[in-house]
């Protein structure tokens, strides 16, 4: 199969990274910046360079398109591979808003064509290898669930500037960009959300949007309760604080399951002692490989079936979750989802 990638900026490298180690033939790489393609492609031989997507397209004929490029653009983008019938992989946030991730979503659906959304938090290593424990028992009945975001990377007037610059002028930034992976990822580990309480806040007047975020979450299960402290000023103990992008704990009756900044796992029974669980992760590219991974999964699910757990269909639950976010601090109250 070929598979074409539509962007070259900074986090798409890791994407054409993954392609080049799956089975399949990394074709084409398209980014209105020519110098940006042309430089990746050549990183990737036989990959084509192109500046036009809809050109590539109809040039490459490829059997999977990858979307790596900011939100705005992916209404358009998507629209390209419904009209010619590619499945497509698009990047998350899906879309600036809900209606239009809707309108995406709804779109691939006419066309019959798959589309999953690149939710990669859910495949790192230590959030698969959490949940794992969680469902086989390891710290009895799940009560609590916390994880403070910590990546560190939002001080100063030049922040974010020399990878990720949209980053700076995003109206919804830290919500709408990061912690829509650890709604993911606390639907993961804990079930679905019931409802949510957020106090957002901008601390760098550097940027538009919101940098820093307290969100309570309660749960389908009202026994569970979550909350998500983020603060892309502030970082945590690590050799790479955006590898896990901070820490989490994850309490039962049984016990307490604890992610530190390297990727390491530690268990603690009921009134026991701390040790570490091994577990088995490599660290290359992103977050424990988790571009791979999901990539992976993504190509299993457009040639064999197997089933995805972002489907864009699925992923709108997300965004949902999301809008109650900000509808709660907007109005300060508990939205239920």
């Amino acid at each position: 199969m070929k598979v074409a990638v539509i962007g070259a900026g900074y986090f798409a490298q890791f994407h054409h990274d993954a392609w080049s180690r799956l089975p399949v033939e990394l074709a084409a790489i398209c980014d209105r910046d020519g110098t940006k393609a042309e430089e990746a492609a050549a990183r990737f031989p036989p990959a084509r360079d192109f500046t036009d997507a809809a050109q590539m397209l109809d040039a490459v004929r490829p059997g999977l398109v990858d979307i790596v490029t900011p939100p705005e653009t992916h209404a358009a983008l998507v629209a390209l591979c419904a009209e010619r019938g590619i499945p497509a992989i698009c990047q998350k946030p899906l879309a600036p808003d809900y209606a239009t991730a809707v309108a995406i979503v709804q779109q691939a659906e006419q066309a019959n064509i798959p589309l999953i959304v690149h939710e990669n938090f859910r495949f790192m290593p230590w959030f698969e290898e959490a949940a794992r424990l969680v469902r086989a028992g390891a710290i009895g009945e799940p009560l609590d669930l916390s994880f403070r975001l910590r990546s560190g990377d939002g001080q100063g007037p030049d922040a974010y500037l020399s990878r990720q610059p949209y980053f700076r002028t995003m109206p919804r930034f830290l919500v709408h960009e990061t912690i829509i992976h650890l709604i993911d990822v606390f639907r993961l580990l804990f079930g679905e959300v019931a409802g949510v309480f957020a106090r957002l806040r901008t601390l760098n007047p550097a940027i538009v949007g919101e940098d820093a975020a307290t969100v309570l979450f309660s749960f389908a299960d009202a026994r569970r309760s979550g909350i998500v402290d983020g603060n892309r000023q502030i970082d945590h103990p690590s050799d790479d604080p955006r590898m896990t992008n901070g820490v989490l704990m994850v309490e039962g009756t049984g016990g307490q399951l604890r992610l530190d900044g390297h990727g390491r796992l530690f268990l603690r029974p009921h009134g026991g002692t701390e040790a570490e669980h091994a577990y088995t992760w490599e660290r290359r590219g992103y977050g424990g490989d988790c571009v791979f991974r999901q990539s992976r999964a993504a190509l299993g699910h457009v040639t064999q079936q197997a089933p995805v757990p972002n489907t864009g269909r699925a992923w709108l639950r997300n965004m949902e979750i999301e809008e109650a976010i900000y509808r709660s601090a907007a109005e300060g109250r508990l939205v239920p989802v």
